[in-house]
């Protein structure tokens, strides 16, 4: 059909321009492109879409699982340091016993919680990792007797004690199941005050440096299940994990993410609705074209429960569960997910749904409990003898406050990416890896031809000796609406320039006349292709506001400006290349558009043949608004430009007015270990540009 498409094209009959030659819309038409329109939040509908295969399904959930470590600042995995832990202060109780524990999660930063462990057992046992939600004094929550006696009253709890301590009756009752069980805080609550819940990780730099509340939260997770996993009791094959509302988020998003965990149960969270309302449930990249359900699906086939209520989870039986269900039938495991929802009470996590999570445990771990499995009366620890710091155990004297914490963490993530420098082909590719897999989560891959689309009926018409093609293209599936003109002389050759402007297809044109570079190029029997990238020319329109109180919330669901414009010049290009079948494919950028274009070449690979970029002087590092329209999130912890750049070795490179962008080390030393250093042209000044259009053509 394209083909035939792009023949049709060549016999429409060509007339004269009476108008502005770079117009596709008419005059005053604005573009319907959805990206000019609301931004997505967290409040939006998150449908999922089984996958036709289980094929289809490893490649998305290879991609999807990277998407979520480099949204949570874990692309590459950081350096695991010693824990440190310390455990102590033993508290006996009938059949199982509570400890107080902390550990260094990293140098500096410490994770406090309360350790069950079951009595009379023989041989390793299961552990489960339980993390709380956002209730009043989290871990070291007493709900007090007006809601323990309301909660009594509605049947949602049978035992006073319990309703007062809902989340430790929860880890006693796994401990009497004969599991081990860890209740440890989210970062801010509980024991944990070193750095204010919510507070220090809300700035630019933040953002350039992927440094995230919510990605500090999940690494505790992480450790927590390294710590779990060194107790000398507990069965690696049986590792589990469970939590309510913003715990319930923290058991997904590590049952995405780590291999360990053998069944997860997130309580209240998953749904296709409200997607987590703290900045800890929150961070850029994470659900750019994906939701929770999705996410929690990662978990396939391994054991994974749900509980709702009369809350944002209410339609999970019908809207999430049978999706769900779809997907775990591709490996025989229709068996192994379950949810159930209990419209009668609201958002929760009482003696009604924790014996639904019990069962869950101990039909998948197998610990033989006679069914239905219920809970009793618990002899409670009061907050103060659950406390993890006393006068013997004060809070380590190293524990550092966000700004220090981040400095930890950067030089951690530096040393990380310097090891990471290339020196020779095996490096190289090791680099290409771990960087172009973060570009390729900031901004998309680039699509194949059956994802391309032209929006409207090819217009032609005539400049002159020159052919006019006219097109809107966009991607199946998206509703993106970007414009393009492509000029052609009399004989053009199957060689076509992407040429990239900040003021779009305009800057192709004079008046009536093509301006002399891109004339030079049609002259020398080359087709040059200019699209109007978001926010420019025809796509012009206002910017989505970013939230002030935290840029995830808008960057969590919605691409950057400038990764949008990426992402339209990747679009031109695979439109060259695949529907237009261009031999091939040279791709230049003028002035302020240079470093969109050389992170568009990044993506494209060996679609392009020759890139040549004015840099602009530009350097991410000097970001300080998370609104400027150039911000990348994580563009910083990868290497900035330069590193993106990098990514183009071996093709040949043109990138002018360098001075001050840092980028000299990383490209020369990418194009030498590609054996490649003659095809890297740097040059400090800005060039003129019939020196970019010869270097380009030769």
């Amino acid at each position: 059909m394209r083909r035939i498409l792009s023949l049709c094209l060549l016999l429409l009959p060509a007339i004269a321009l009476a108008e502005d030659p770079s117009r596709v819309r008419p005059e005053g038409e604005k573009s319907k492109d959805s990206r000019l329109g609301p931004p997505i939040t967290l409040d939006g509908y998150f449908p999922f879409k089984p996958p036709a295969s289980k094929e289809v399904w490893e490649a998305r959930r290879k991609a999807l699982r990277e998407q979520v470590l480099v949204a949570t600042g874990l692309w590459p995995m950081p350096e695991k340091t010693p824990l440190n832990a310390v455990i102590h202060g033993k508290i006996e109780r009938d059949d199982y016993t509570i400890e107080k524990v902390y550990f260094a999660s990293m140098p500096g930063h410490y994770v406090c919680g309360n350790l069950y462990r079951p009595k009379n057992t023989k041989g390793p046992v299961p552990a489960v990792l339980c993390a709380h939600g956002h209730w009043t004094n989290a871990r070291l929550t007493d709900m007090g007797d007006k809601y323990a006696k309301q909660e009594l009253k509605s049947g949602a709890e049978k035992f006073e004690p319990n309703a007062h301590f809902f989340l430790h009756a929860l880890c006693a009752t796994l401990a009497r199941m004969g599991c081990v069980a860890f209740f440890y805080d989210m970062v801010g609550h509980s024991d944990s005050q070193a750095i204010k819940h919510t507070v220090g990780f809300t700035d630019a730099l933040a953002e350039l440096r992927q440094q995230s509340f919510m990605g500090l939260q999940t690494w505790n997770s992480v450790r927590a299940l390294d710590f779990v996993l060194s107790l000398p009791d507990v069965d690696p094959k049986r590792i589990g994990m469970t939590g309510a509302s913003g715990g319930g988020t923290q058991t997904f998003i590590l049952a995405a993410i780590d291999d360990r965990l053998s069944a997860a149960f997130p309580a209240v969270m998953v749904s296709t609705a409200m997607q987590g309302g703290c900045i800890c449930e929150n961070c850029t990249y994470l659900r750019v074209g994906t939701g929770n359900v999705e996410i929690a699906g990662l978990f396939a086939p391994k054991p994974l429960g749900m509980s709702a209520a009369k809350d944002w989870t209410v339609d999970i039986e019908t809207k999430g569960l049978p999706e769900l269900k779809a997907l775990y039938k591709l490996y025989g495991a229709e068996d192994k997910v379950m949810a159930k929802c209990f419209p009668q009470f609201g958002h929760n996590y009482n003696q009604v749904s924790r014996e639904v999570m019990y069962n869950f445990f101990n039909k998948h771990f197998k610990l033989d409990w006679p069914e239905p499995v219920t809970e009793k009366e618990i002899v409670p620890a009061q907050p103060k003898e659950l406390t993890v710091f006393d006068a013997e155990h004060p809070v380590p004297k190293d524990a550092l406050p966000a700004e220090k914490l981040r400095q930890v963490m950067t030089e951690a993530s530096d040393k990380q990416m310097a090891a990471l420098l290339p020196k020779d082909a095996a490096s190289l590719a090791e680099f290409k890896k771990v960087v172009g897999t973060a570009l390729r989560v900031m901004v998309g891959e680039m699509p194949t031809k059956l994802q391309l689309e032209r929006r409207a009926a090819p217009d032609q018409a005539m400049l002159g000796d020159y052919t006019i093609d006219k097109s809107v293209f966009g991607r199946k599936g998206d509703s993106d609406m970007m414009p393009s003109v492509s000029v052609a002389g009399k004989k053009p050759s199957r060689k076509i320039v992407v040429w990239i402007h900040p003021k779009g297809k305009a800057s192709l044109f004079d008046g009536e006349k093509l301006v002399p570079s891109a004339q030079t190029m049609v002259d020398k029997e080359m087709v040059v292709m200019a699209p109007d990238p978001l926010y420019i020319g025809e796509q012009s329109g206002p910017m989505h506001a970013v939230d002030k109180r935290f840029a995830g919330y808008t960057y969590g669901y919605n691409r950057s400006p400038l990764a949008e414009q990426v992402r339209d010049i990747v679009t031109c290009v695979a439109v060259a290349k695949r529907s237009f079948a261009a031999e091939k494919v040279y791709l230049v950028g003028w002035d302020g558009m240079g470093p969109a274009t050389v992170l568009a070449s990044a993506i494209c690979g060996d679609a392009v043949e020759r890139t040549a970029a004015d840099m602009n002087q530009f350097r991410f590092e000097r970001i300080d608004k998370t609104d400027d329209p150039m911000l990348l999130p994580g563009a910083a912890k990868y290497g900035g430009l330069g590193a993106f750049a990098a990514l183009c070795a071996p093709r040949p490179l043109f990138l002018y007015n360098c001075a001050g962008t840092g980028s000299g080390h990383i490209n020369n030393a990418a194009y030498d270990a590609a054996n490649a250093k003659d095809n890297l042209l740097r040059e400090r000044e800005k060039a003129r540009p019939d020196k970019v259009v010869e270097w380009l053509l030769r």
